[in-house]
């Protein structure tokens, strides 16, 4: 067998029309989330469904956790081929229900399945990648995806917002539907070549697996659980039944009981959730399972400031939409831009990228416990959020990259659906919890009043820095040295081919 030199570019013609369908579809998803928003109180008044708008959203969010858990699982069996195609399909009919519902309910079971089909989406595209495009091409990949949500951050809202005001929210799901379209047609020859390669491996003991298969890969460790089908889906459900407790919990019990079923829900969200994600995981033990938590962590510390930053911008500052909007485009174009930095940084080792970047977090976070306790002023919010914004990019994607690198084969869609599982909790339980606090001390008044939901999120950030460290390192290495036997230094990479 001839071997050929493996791709050195994302746009290289072997990769060029599935990177192509890949970034459609983060865009596009990434669309529907932000215009959604913009559109429901036009979708909750024509449709007459007041009573279901939270229920609009927590229906996708509940759906998206057991998308995440059934497509790893699938990938992980059958390979992401089906997956994927299953998952787009999911995600185009939540599309065509939504756009054409003429009653709420009908409207609510259209948002189910655009969850259902777009955690599973985001699951089987980084098994993609991980079969597909070389390790060495892994940090510009998933820069290239985050870079993908800037776009719809910056324009999806207004352009959602002058659909709906011109020819009916319907259309706002039904374009997003008839592109989805145009990005799977891009994919096609990308899903008949990892179809028939799935085949052959599952067919042929001798068969040749990819270059991307890793077989230098030090397997997971340590390793992942195993629960059936079945047990998994009911965990997964729990954890999100949990994660609307928490959310809810306020006007479910009034104070000062409302702590009672938040503390209960947060204890159903972790035991439901360590079965689903690998050992040693809510230890921070070193390599996988610290890093899969740190993408927890950091997405408590980023996104459980986000929600609450435009609110002080503009209750204690003045600030109109658009203003305090302005500033989240900055922590959002900040994000692209340490995406594509960190893309470029193939020498530094992973964990130092790690630490660097949840430092650049916890600073950005931490401005804005200064500007809620000393009223510094918008200003210097708006330039903590970039320096928050830059420490996201930068990290974001390399976790994926860490977390694909210490994958095997067999355990890639697992891995991947445990990392967003993690993703999902840290952001949605920071949200909540930040909110109780801030509910709790809005007597305050003023800035300061936003005290105590920041310092939720510093919380975060201090652990992420605190897991960085660990994430920068192999369960082997630490094994290794504890044993005073050399092995990596602390912050190597897990593999020659991560560097």
């Amino acid at each position: 067998m001839t071997t050929t030199a493996a791709p050195t570019s994302i746009v290289d013609p072997r990769l060029r029309w599935t990177t192509i369908g890949a970034l459609a579809m983060v865009l596009l998803a990434a669309f529907e989330a932000m215009a959604v928003t913009t559109i429901m109180p036009a979708v909750s008044r024509d449709l007459d469904g007041q009573a279901l708008y939270s229920v609009a959203f927590s229906a996708t969010l509940a759906a998206s956790i057991v998308g995440m858990v059934l497509a790893g699982r699938a990938s992980d069996r059958h390979g992401p081929a089906l997956p994927l195609t299953t998952a787009i399909g999911t995600f185009l009919l939540g599309l065509l229900v939504a756009g054409l519902a003429q009653a709420m309910e009908v409207f609510v079971v259209g948002r189910f399945l655009q969850g259902l089909g777009g955690g599973a989406l985001t699951v089987c595209l980084y098994v993609v990648v991980a079969r597909l495009y070389p390790p060495a091409l892994h940090p510009r990949v998933f820069g290239a995806f985050a870079a993908a949500w800037i776009v719809p951050s910056m324009v999806g809202p207004f352009v959602a917002g002058v659909v709906a005001d011109t020819l009916s929210w319907h259309w706002v799901f039904l374009g997003v539907a008839a592109l989805v379209l145009l990005a799977l047609a891009a994919l096609v020859p990308a899903l008949r070549a990892m179809l028939g390669a799935d085949r052959a491996v599952e067919g042929d003991t001798d068969a040749v697996v990819p270059a991307d298969a890793d077989a230098d890969a030090a397997p997971s460790t340590p390793g992942r659980r195993r629960v059936g089908a079945g047990v998994a889906v009911a965990l997964a459900v729990a954890v999100t039944a949990g994660l609307l407790i928490l959310g809810t919990s306020a006007e479910l019990v009034p104070p000062p009981w409302t702590w009672a079923p938040a503390g209960a829900a947060v204890v159903v969200v972790l035991v439901a959730a360590r079965p689903l994600l690998p050992r040693g995981t809510l230890l921070a033990a070193p390599g996988l399972p610290a890093t899969v938590l740190i993408r927890g962590t950091i997405a408590a510390a980023y996104f459980g400031t986000e929600v609450y930053l435009p609110l002080m911008l503009q209750t204690s500052y003045g600030l109109s939409s658009s203003g305090a909007g302005l500033i989240l485009t900055v922590g959002a174009l900040a994000w692209a831009t340490g995406s594509n930095l960190q893309a470029r940084l193939v020498r530094v080792p992973p964990g130092r990228i790690l630490q660097v970047g949840a430092g650049m977090v916890l600073a950005g976070v931490g401005i804005q416990i200064a500007t809620a306790a000393f009223d510094l002023g918008p200003w210097v919010a708006g330039g903590g959020w970039l320096v928050a914004g830059l420490g996201m990019g930068t990290s974001y994607p390399r976790i994926t990259t860490l977390v694909l690198a210490r994958s095997t084969r067999a355990d890639q869609g697992a891995n991947s659906s445990a990392l967003s599982i993690s993703d999902a909790i840290g952001g949605a339980a920071a949200t909540a919890v930040a909110g109780l606090v801030l509910g709790a001390l809005a007597g305050v008044g003023g800035t300061r009043q936003f005290l105590g939901g920041f310092a939720v999120a510093l919380t975060a950030a201090v652990c992420s820095v605190l897991v960085a460290a660990r994430a920068g390192r192999s369960a082997t290495t630490t094994a290794q040295q504890a044993a005073g036997a050399p092995g990596e230094t602390p912050g190597a990479s897990p593999t020659s081919s991560d560097a």
